[in-house]
């Protein structure tokens, strides 16, 4: 078997939130420091996609942003196609590496400049890196773009109001793909549409996705849409993976607390009458994270080692968990 595209060893990234120097020195508080992301470990297959999912606020698009450059790992490393990614950024080539990476980000209102007319938002990339320099060939590649996203060639004349949030979307698809890339790293790019207009641009992304041989990582925190859109699906609580499987195995299977809780929260169609089982607790602060297993406070099965012991991600049954619970089998398989 080939190597995988995207290798992540024990990424980590900490913010500085602390309050100004002199504001520490005069009121006596001590510098504040947010692990946003602390030490994720996952590979991607090419031409597969991973979804990583979780509650607001536990690092998933932190995450996006260090694997395409935008943050720099305070700790850990990115290896895409075996070369260290953000060595490779900092290097003299890096535009070639660029290429080969690309972002959707979530809100296609914001990410698209309103100034701009569509040809040109889409025919940046193009020549930013160089790629197209003769106008009549940068239209004709900007017109094939926009007909492969499902719009059509007249529409670069137009500005980006004139557009649905869908359509908005699938500008920011065409843009994404003008470099041929092979990986693109999607920051919940339907989580801003209606379900409908949902439904389409993952349709959209899936047939791209087969027909160009793209690789993803597709962040969400809607269960359903990742059970559409992905092979393998990690699960993240406050900066960590606590869960990583197979589609199959951890819808049909999960094994972590948490991640059962959250599809226990999910309606399904066979349980009419029956009551749905909230999501128990809140996320505790992340700046002052639980000791131990950050999921113990809200956890049924938490026991001593777990307010004390922070559980290391293993392999158990195919699935990487970390669990103390589940390592002990004190939580029986579903």
């Amino acid at each position: 078997m080939s190597s995988p595209l995207v290798q992540v060893q024990d990424l980590a990234k900490t913010f500085d939130v602390s309050a100004p120097w002199l504001n520490r020195v005069l009121e006596g508080k001590p510098r504040l420091l947010l692990h946003a992301v602390d030490g994720v470990s996952f590979e991607i297959e090419r031409g597969k996609t991973l979804a990583l999912v979780g509650e607001s606020g536990c690092g998933k698009s932190t995450v996006a942003r260090l694997l395409v450059g935008l943050y720099q790992p305070s700790r850990g490393q990115v290896q895409f196609a075996g070369q260290d990614l953000h060595a490779g950024l900092k290097g003299g080539d890096s535009g070639a590496l660029r290429r080969r990476i690309q972002m959707i980000f979530q809100d296609p209102y914001a990410s698209l400049n309103p100034r701009w007319r569509v040809h040109d938002i889409v025919a940046e990339p193009l020549s930013e890196q160089g790629l197209v320099s003769d106008a009549l060939e940068l239209s004709a590649r900007v017109a094939q773009l926009l007909v492969s996203v499902g719009l059509s060639e007249l529409d670069g004349a137009k500005y980006p109001h004139q557009f649905s949030g869908g359509q908005r979307q699938r500008i920011s698809i065409a843009r994404a793909l003008a470099t041929n890339p092979e990986f693109l790293v999607c920051d919940e790019p339907t989580s801003a549409l209606d379900v409908s207009v949902q439904a389409q641009v993952l349709n959209i992304m899936k047939e791209l996705q087969r027909r160009l041989g793209l690789t993803y990582l597709f962040i969400s925190h809607n269960l359903a849409v990742v059970r559409h859109m992905s092979d393998a699906v990690g699960v993240m609580y406050l900066g960590r993976l606590v869960e990583l499987a197979d589609k199959q195995a951890l819808f049909a299977r999960p094994r972590h607390p948490y991640t059962r809780m959250l599809l226990d929260a999910i309606p399904k169609l066979h349980d009419t009458g029956r009551e749905r089982t909230p999501v128990q607790g809140e996320v505790p602060n992340p700046l002052q994270p639980p000791a131990g297993c950050a999921f113990h406070p809200r956890c049924p099965h938490a026991n001593a080692r777990c307010a004390a012991e922070r559980p290391e991600l293993l392999t158990l049954g195919g699935a990487r968990i970390a669990c103390h619970a589940v390592q002990e089998q004190r939580i029986p398989f579903a």
